[in-house]
């Protein structure tokens, strides 16, 4: 299986969503792909996706992980806790210390949903926090240096142990995401 994860405000119909499900549509018609539109509630979102990959692994399925942005924090936590290997794109590395700029009411122009940010969100998503990472082989870290959104360096130094792809300019899409996605299905398939 395979667990695309969208980011914050975001959905599987970005254009990152959509050109991953159509990749894999065309180069690997029988994976079991699985491209949910998370809840905005962070506790909500992390429930949906423990429930996929618990069903995967209770199937005997082997589960791999795109994650962008807050996606890339989410399948960070459930690659170390369930296995599994993961291509991080652009992650956010410590969310929570972002969310105060957040707070009040947010729209999603996917979903056409407004949804309140709480307070409480923050600490929501810092039980998720992957502080270190003790499987470096299980992460591919696709980072561009020009991301507006995200410092990229808080990446570096967090993954600096695992496989990284760093270009300079860019920014917090990752310019350029489809011509990444052989290597990216290698790595996760190989």
């Amino acid at each position: 299986m395979l667990l695309y994860i969208h980011g914050f405000n975001s959905s599987p119909l970005s254009d990152k969503g959509l050109v991953t499900a159509s990749f894999i549509q065309q180069n690997y018609p029988d994976l079991d792909f699985r491209q949910p539109q998370l809840p905005s509630e962070p506790l909500a979102a992390m429930a949906m996706l423990i429930d996929i990959v618990e069903q995967a692994k209770t199937a005997g399925e082997s589960i791999s992980y795109i994650g962008s942005s807050l996606g890339g924090y989410f399948a960070s936590y459930l690659a170390e806790k369930y296995g599994g290997r993961a291509v991080l794109i652009n992650p956010a590395v410590k969310p929570f210390e972002l969310f105060d700029e957040f707070i009040g009411t947010q729209y999603n122009p996917y979903t056409n949903e407004t949804y309140q940010v709480l307070a409480k969100h923050k600490q929501d998503v810092a039980q998720f926090d992957t502080a270190a990472i003790i499987n470096p082989d299980r992460f591919y870290v696709l980072l561009q240096t020009g991301d507006e959104v995200l410092d990229y360096k808080q990446a570096v130094q967090k993954y600096h142990c695992c496989q990284l792809l760093i270009e300079p300019g860019g920014d917090h899409s990752f310019i350029g995401y489809e011509s990444q996605l052989s290597a990216i299905c290698e790595y996760l398939f190989s």
